[in-house]
């Protein structure tokens, strides 16, 4: 059995949320092993202590938890599944726990596959962006075993605000499509309000102060309204990644026989705006589809 409190800490992934993540742990007073496909990404983490490993097997070689967060679930299936990767090297009894948004079907097989190893393994996506990740306040969506879950919370609780254990294996993964589908949804609502707005030839700033704290409120709407406002579309969140989530929860949402018009729609503006070069924005971009002035 782990104990979590001593563990050194495996990360994989040190991008716009992963860095912020992997920082809580090393300030909690994990000893932290890192690894980026761009090494110079996990530097600022080195020079306050984590130490450097060339590739995911050789940080699941060293570590007693590995905790990913990668792009795509093509991105988790070849750090978990790949040749010399994370099952493969793992110490036996090794905590694994993905905290990219992927597919529900693959958080199973690397469930399945880690306990045939003597592996224990979480799926837990987060919500929250570039803000939660920094302020250590991400919503942390889990599916695994219990008594896995509650090893976990520890670790949680350095990174996010709140963490629920959703069910099963799978279960996390479930859970962040159902909060990504609620997400676009507040996105579009807002940035549809904000180009009425303007439109009308209301002052954007007073339209915010006037509906921002009432019903018409969101996490949208307070932290992504206010950089579109200033004209800031730079990436909390990247187009490219909630593009991906939205066609996983699209996929899930048909195996499932259920038909979600709000979701297709959200869908295909973000496809409009990645085929127009937004790929590389934030989700708030998604205001340049309105903007054409």
């Amino acid at each position: 059995m782990i104990d979590t409190a001593r563990s050194t800490v495996g990360f994989i992934g040190t991008g716009v949320m992963g860095a912020s993540m992997a920082g809580h742990l090393l300030d909690a007073g994990y000893p932290l092993i890192v690894h980026n496909r761009t090494r110079e990404r996990a530097m600022p983490l080195v020079e306050r202590g984590a130490v450097w490993a060339d590739s995911p097997g050789a940080v699941a070689s060293l570590a007693d938890i590995v905790i990913t967060i990668v792009g795509y679930p093509s991105d988790v299936e070849a750090v978990y599944l790949g040749e010399g990767g994370i099952l493969q090297r793992a110490r036996r009894g090794a905590l694994l726990i993905d905290m990219t948004t992927s597919t529900p079907s693959l958080a199973m097989r690397i469930a399945e596959e880690a306990a045939a190893r003597g592996l224990q393994s979480l799926d837990a996506p987060v919500s929250g962006g570039d803000v939660g990740a920094r302020e250590a306040r991400l919503t942390i969506m889990v599916g695994g075993e219990a008594e896995v879950f509650a090893r976990a919370e520890p670790l949680f609780s350095a990174m996010g605000r709140t963490w629920t254990h959703a069910g099963g294996p799978g279960a996390g993964q479930h859970t962040k499509m159902a909060n990504q589908i609620a997400i676009a949804g507040s996105m579009l609502g807002a940035i549809e309000a904000f180009a009425y707005a303007k439109s009308a030839g209301l002052g954007l700033e007073t339209t915010f102060a006037a509906i921002s704290a009432g019903a018409a409120g969101s996490f949208s709407m307070t932290n992504y309204v206010p950089r579109v406002i200033a004209g800031d579309l730079a990436p909390g969140f990247y187009v490219k990644h909630f593009l991906k989530d939205l066609r996983i929860a699209l996929a899930e949402a048909d195996a499932l026989g259920l038909e979600l018009p709000g979701l297709s729609l959200a869908t295909s503006l973000y496809e409009r705006l990645a085929s127009e070069g937004g790929n590389e924005l934030g989700t708030q971009a998604l205001w340049l589809l309105y903007d054409r002035d």
